[in-house]
C-alpha cells in the first residue's frame, strides 16, 4: 500500500508514479454518465466483481472504496472486538493493522524475512495463542508470502488467515493467486497500483460462508443486495456496517483498467526486468540490494526498489537523482518503532531486520506510462552515482 511520499511528483520530470490511461476509461465514464447510474454497484460495478471472480476463481469479489475499508470489512466480518489478538508484520501500511484496533484487537507485530520482506513465518509460533483471531500476511512488492506454514499455524490456532494483497494483484505463488489462500483477502486501486481507479479497494472472500454478510455489512447493514436480486419483496436495516461501496464512475474508470490487466502486467514487467538487468553490475559493485524473488513466486512487478549500504547513502541517491529530475522514495516506518506502534508496546529492536530495511529501501519509478527513453534516463543516473 502507498507510504511515505506515495505519488507525489512535485514538479520532477520522471516521477516516482503517474496516473495513466490503458484504454477505455474515459469512454466507459461516459457510459455511466448516459446510462444515468453512477451510485455503487451499477453496471460497471458488476462488470469489475465478474472480472475478478472470473479470473480469480474467487467465490466473491466487492468493490469498496479503499483497501483500508476492504481491511475494515474484513475485520467486522470476523467480529473482532477487544481482547482479540491480530498478527502483522511490521513493515506494512498502517491500514493493515488500523483496520483491526478500531475494532478493539490488540496486533502482534512481527519481523519480517530479510529476502523478500515479508511476513518471517518462522516467527509466527512464538506469537500466536488462543487469543488470536487473524494472521495478516502483506505480500511486499507483489512478491507471495510463504504461505503454506502461514495456513498451516492458523489452523492450529484457530485463527483466519486475511491476506493483505494491495501489492500482489495478478501475482501467483506456487501457481495459485495471491489472494484466494486466506478466507479473505483485500486488494487496493489506489494510483500507485498497477490497475488503479484513483482511489478504490476490494474485498475477495474465498470462503462462501461469508459471502451473504459480506454483502449486508458492505451496504450499511441493509439486505438491499438481496432486493435488487428480487430474493426479498424489501429490504431493510439486519446487521451492523457502513457504507463501502465505490462510485460507478470510478468503477467504470477501474473497469477499463482490469480489461487491459495482462498488457498492464506486460509493460510492467518489461520495466521491472530491465532495471533488474542494467543495475546489476553497479549495484554488485556499490554494495546495493536488488529485490529477491524466491522460486515459485510469479510476481506482480509491483515495485523495483534498492537496498542502499546506509541511510546517509541512501540520503546522497534522492539527492543526487532530485537534481535529474527524478524523484525515488521510501517507504514504511515499521509500525513497532512508530508513535502509535510504540503506544502499544512496540519498542526499538523488536524488529530489527524491518528497522534496518526500512532505513535502507528506496523506490525507483516504475509506472506503465514510463517509456524506455525516461527509463534510460534513471539507469544512467544511477550509473553516475557513487556510493562511497
Amino acid at each position: 500500500m502507498a507510504g511515505n511520499q506515495g505519488g507525489v511528483s512535485g514538479g520532477y520530470r520522471i516521477p516516482f508514479n503517474r496516473s495513466t490511461l490503458v484504454g477505455r476509461e474515459l469512454e466507459y465514464i461516459a457510459q455511466a454518465m448516459r446510462i444515468g447510474q453512477i451510485a455503487g454497484d451499477q453496471t460497471f460495478t458488476r462488470r469489475c466483481h465478474d472480472l475478478l471472480e472470473t479470473t480469480l476463481g474467487v467465490h466473491r469479489a466487492l468493490l469498496t472504496t479503499s483497501c483500508t475499508h476492504a481491511l475494515e470489512l474484513a475485520a467486522l466480518l470476523l467480529e473482532i472486538s477487544p481482547g482479540d489478538e491480530v498478527v502483522v508484520p511490521s513493515f506494512t501500511f498502517v491500514s493493515t493493522v488500523n483496520a483491526f484496533v478500531l475494532r478493539g484487537a490488540t496486533p502482534r507485530i512481527v519481523d519480517v524475512r530479510p529476502d523478500t520482506l515479508n511476513l518471517d513465518e518462522t516467527k509466527l509460533e512464538r506469537v500466536v495463542g488462543p487469543r488470536t483471531r487473524a494472521i495478516l500476511p502483506v505480500h511486499y512488492a507483489g512478491v507471495g508470502c510463504a504461505m503454506e506454514p502461514i495456513l498451516e499455524i492458523a489452523r492450529a490456532c484457530g485463527a483466519e488467515v486475511v491476506e493483505d494483497n494491495a501489492h500482489g494483484l495478478f501475482g501467483k505463488y506456487r501457481g495459485r493467486w495471491l489472494g484466494t489462500f486466506g478466507g479473505l483477502a483485500t486488494q487496493s486501486f489506489h494510483e500507485t497500483k498497477n490497475v488503479t481507479c484513483g482511489e478504490g479497494g476490494a474485498l475477495l472472500i474465498n470462503d462462501e460462508r461469508w459471502v451473504e454478510r459480506a454483502e449486508i455489512l458492505r451496504e450499511k447493514g441493509t439486505d438491499r443486495s438481496r432486493f435488487f436480486r428480487g430474493e426479498v419483496d424489501r429490504y431493510g436495516w439486519v446487521d451492523v456496517g457502513s457504507s463501502y461501496l465505490m462510485s460507478d464512475v470510478l468503477a467504470a474508470f477501474l473497469f477499463g483498467q482490469l480489461i487491459e490487466w495482462r498488457e498492464i502486467q506486460r509493460r510492467r514487467e518489461h520495466l521491472w526486468q530491465r532495471y533488474d538487468r542494467e543495475l546489476a553490475a553497479w549495484a554488485d559493485a556499490h554494495d546495493v540490494r536488488r529485490p529477491i524473488v524466491p522460486e515459485g513466486c510469479d510476481q506482480a512487478y509491483h515495485m523495483y526498489y534498492l537496498l542502499l549500504p546506509s541511510e546517509p547513502v541512501r540520503a546522497r541517491l534522492v539527492a543526487h537523482l532530485k537534481s535529474r529530475g527524478i524523484l525515488a522514495v521510501f517507504h514504511y516506518l515499521p509500525l513497532h518503532a512508530s508513535p502509535m506502534g510504540r503506544k502499544l508496546g512496540g519498542r526499538p529492536g523488536d524488529c530489527p531486520v524491518a528497522e534496518d530495511v526500512s532505513e535502507r529501501l528506496l523506490r525507483l519509478p516504475l509506472y506503465v506510462g514510463l517509456d524506455d527513453r525516461e527509463q534510460e534516463e534513471v539507469i544512467t543516473a544511477l550509473g553516475e552515482f557513487t556510493a562511497w
